[in-house]
C-alpha cells in the first residue's frame, strides 16, 4: 500500500482554496499510483478556526466542502480533518474529526480523544473528547488513526487519564496515522520528534505522521511532517515552510535506510525561515502586499525591514526614516546603507517641526516641569501618526518593530512605537535580534556592520541608551527566559546567581507591563510562551507588582 502525505498550507474559513488545494493533491497522489491520501487536523477549515466553531453556517461549509472532496476519492482513498457535530444530545457541539474517504464517499469518522487546553491552544472549549476507539480497515491493512494531541500522553509527566494508542492496541493494528496542527516554536521540532519517537518504540509500528505548513496569524505552523518506522528511526521527512507531498510504500519502510535528510537544524535559521513565512502569510491571506516600516537606523527596525523585505519583496517595503534633534547623523545614514542594500523605496520625514508644535501648544500645560519620558513619548507618537497617516492614505501594512525585551518590561510607547498590524519581532528577544542579523549577514554584508555593532538607543534625549534603563540584554534576556518561558518565581532565578534587587525589578517590570501588551499587535509567536493568546494575564493582578 502507497500513502501519500499532503503537506498543506491552509487559509481558515477559505473553503474553496482549502479543497482546491486538496483535489490538486488527490490528483497528483493517484497519477503516482498512492492509495491513501493523508490531510492534517482540520484540513477542511484550516487551523485554529477558534469562535468560527460557534457558528453553525461554518460547520455546514466545512460539511459541503467535505462533499465536494469526496467524489475525487473513487480511486485513491483519504484522510481529510474536519470539524463534526456531536449527535449524542450531550457535551460539547461538535468533535475534532478526521474523515475517512473511500469509494467516493464519507466510510468513516475518526473523532480525537485528548483535546489540549493549555498555552495557545484551547480546543475543549469546543470539542467533546472522543471515549469509542475504532480503527480503520482498508486494503488488509488495520489503521490506527489519531489525531494530533492523541500521541502526547508519552511524555514523563503526562496530562491525560487516557491514552488513545493504548486502547487502540488492543484491535491489533498495522500501522499508525497521526493528522496534526502542531505550531512552530524553536524547541517543539526536536519535542515533536522525541514524541513520535516514544510512540513508535512503545506500540513497534510503523507511523505517518502530517502535520500543517503556513502561518495563521500569529500561530507558524512549520510543517515537517515525517514517516518513521517500527524502531522510531526517520524513513522520510517533508519539507520545513512549505508545502510538499511524498507518497511512500508502506512495505519499505521497515526494510528500508533510514533517511540522512533530518540532521539537526539550526535553531537561529528556523527562527528566520518562521518569520519570514509568518509575514508573508499574513499579507497573502489578508490580502495586502505592501508594508510600511519606521526605519531608524537601529537593528529592531533594519532587522524587520531585512525580514519584510524577504518575504514580500524589496519593492513593497516601504521605508520611512524619521528624525529628530536627538537622532545621530550616523543612525540616519545607516538606515539609507540599509535601504539601498536592499533596494527597497525609502523617504526621510524630520519630525522637528511637529515636535516643535506639541511643544508649544503644551507649554502653558506642562507647568514648566522639567523634560522627562513625556517629551520622549511625543517624539514616539509623531513618528507613530506619520506612519498611520501613510498607511491609510495608500494602503500599506505597518510593521511593529519592537522585539520581546522591550515588551516584557515596557520599554515602548503605546500609540507610537506600539503601532502596527503586526509584529514581528515581539517575540525574539534583543539577544536574538543581533543573531538573527549576524544570520542575514552570513553570506554578505545586508545589515550594516555598524547597526549590529553600536550601543542600542531609543534616540529620544541626548545621549541616551538603552542602559540608560536597563540591564545589559544578554543578563535582561536570561531573567526573562526563565520567568516567562519557564515560569521561574523570583527565589528560583536569584538563585541561578542574579542580583536580589534587580530580579524584582525586572519582574516587576513584566507585570505592570501587562496594560500595554492588552493594546499590541498581534506577534509571530516563535518560542514557547509568546506574548498574546497563549498568556493569558490579569492587567490588575498584584503578584509581583
Amino acid at each position: 500500500m502507497k500513502i501519500a502525505l499532503a503537506q498543506l498550507n491552509y487559509h481558515i474559513g477559505n473553503f474553496s482554496s482549502n479543497v482546491q488545494k486538496m483535489i490538486r493533491s488527490i490528483r497528483e497522489a493517484e497519477n503516482s499510483g498512492a492509495d491513501l491520501v493523508v490531510f492534517a487536523e482540520l484540513g477542511i477549515s484550516g487551523y485554529p478556526p477558534r469562535d468560527f466553531l460557534e457558528f453553525d453556517d461554518f460547520i455546514n461549509r466545512c460539511h459541503l466542502a467535505l462533499e465536494d472532496i469526496a467524489p475525487h476519492c473513487k480511486k485513491v482513498a483519504a484522510i481529510v480533518g474536519v470539524p463534526t457535530y456531536n449527535k449524542d444530545g450531550k457535551g460539547k457541539p461538535l468533535y475534532n474529526s478526521a474523515a475517512f474517504i473511500a469509494n467516493g464517499k464519507v466510510q468513516k469518522f475518526i473523532h480525537k480523544s485528548l483535546l489540549p487546553n493549555y498555552d495557545v491552544f484551547d480546543e475543549y472549549r469546543y470539542f467533546e473528547p472522543n471515549k469509542r476507539f475504532e480503527i480503520i480497515e482498508f486494503q488488509d491493512r488495520k489503521i490506527a488513526l489519531t489525531i494530533c494531541e492523541d500521541l502526547w500522553n508519552v511524555q514523563d509527566n503526562p496530562l491525560y487519564t487516557v491514552n488513545p494508542m493504548d486502547e487502540l492496541m488492543a484491535l491489533k493494528p498495522d500501522l499508525m496515522i497521526n493528522i496534526a496542527a502542531s505550531p512552530f516554536n524553536y524547541h517543539q521540532i526536536e519535542i515533536r520528534t522525541e514524541i513520535l519517537r516514544r510512540n513508535a518504540e512503545k506500540y513497534k509500528l510503523p507511523l505517518f505522521y502530517v502535520n500543517h505548513v503556513g502561518a495563521q496569524t500569529e500561530l507558524i505552523f512549520d510543517g515537517g511532517s515525517l514517516v518513521m518506522n517500527a524502531k522510531g528511526e526517520i524513513m522520510e521527512e517533508l519539507k520545513y515552510f512549505d508545502e510538499d507531498l511524498k507518497i511512500v510504500e508502506v512495505d519499505d519502510i521497515q526494510n528500508g535506510k533510514a533517511s540522512t535528510q533530518n540532521e539537526k537544524k539550526l535553531v537561529i535559521g528556523m527562527i528566520h525561515d518562521a518569520l519570514v513565512m509568518g509575514i508573508r502569510n499574513y499579507f497573502e491571506k489578508l490580502g495586502f502586499k505592501k508594508a510600511i516600516i519606521g526605519l531608524s537606523g537601529g537593528i529592531d527596525s533594519a532587522l524587520t525591514a531585512a525580514l519584510a523585505s524577504e518575504a514580500l519583496g524589496p519593492e513593497n517595503v516601504y521605508n520611512v526614516l524619521m528624525p529628530s534633534e536627538f537622532s545621530s547623523a550616523h543612525s540616519v545614514k545607516d538606515a539609507i546603507e540599509l535601504a539601498e542594500n536592499l533596494q527597497m523605496p525609502y523617504d526621510k520625514i524630520s519630525i522637528e517641526e511637529a515636535y516643535s508644535a506639541f511643544e508649544s501648544t503644551l507649554k502653558p500645560y506642562f507647568q514648566n516641569l522639567p523634560f522627562n519620558i513625556a517629551e520622549e513619548n511625543i517624539q514616539a507618537r509623531i513618528r507613530g501618526v506619520l506612519l498611520m497617516a501613510l498607511s491609510n492614505k495608500f494602503g500599506y501594512i505597518l510593521l511593529n518593530t519592537s522585539n520581546k525585551s522591550e515588551a516584557a518590561v515596557g520599554y515602548s510607547t503605546l500609540y507610537g512605537d506600539m503601532n502596527g498590524g503586526l509584529s514581528v519581532l515581539g517575540d525574539v528577544y534583543k539577544t536574538q535580534v543581533f543573531e538573527l542579523a549576524q544570520y542575514i549577514n552570513r553570506e554578505k554584508e545586508v545589515i550594516p556592520h555598524h547597526i549590529i555593532t553600536k550601543p542600542p538607543s531609543a534616540e529620544l534625549r541626548p545621549d541616551q541608551k538603552d542602559t540608560d534603563s536597563l540591564p545589559e540584554y544578554d543578563i535582561l534576556d536570561e531573567i526573562l527566559y526563565q520567568y516567562i518561558e519557564k515560569r521561574l518565581g523570583p527565589k528560583e532565578i536569584i538563585a541561578m546567581g542574579f542580583e536580589e534587587k534587580l530580579v524584582q525589578r525586572i519582574l516587576k517590570l513584566v507585570n505592570t507591563s501587562e496594560y500595554k501588551r492588552y493594546q499590541t499587535p498581534p506577534i509571530l509567536r516563535v518560542s514557547s510562551k509568546a506574548f498574546g493568546m497563549g498568556r493569558r494575564m490579569p492587567i490588575v493582578g498584584k503578584y509581583l507588582s
